[in-house]
């Protein structure tokens, strides 16, 4: 199972965004981004939100969430 900071990338990837890209659509810094990705942090839910509405997925997806 990947970590959510692996999952962060992998759909970043998929769409082919940069860290940079991802940052200003969701208003924040690209530092943060690369943290998430990372896994030296977690993004709060407010920006989790944010971006599985980017990625186009659930919450659920977003934090690997299997049911």
């Amino acid at each position: 199972m990947l970590n959510c900071g692996e999952i962060l990338k992998e759909h970043r990837e998929k769409l082919g965004l940069s860290q940079s890209a991802v940052a200003k659509k969701i208003k924040t810094s690209h530092q943060n981004i690369s943290r998430w990705e990372s896994g030296k942090f977690l993004p709060s839910i407010d920006f989790c939100i944010k971006l599985a509405d980017l990625y186009g997925i659930s919450l659920d997806d977003l934090v690997g969430r299997e049911k």
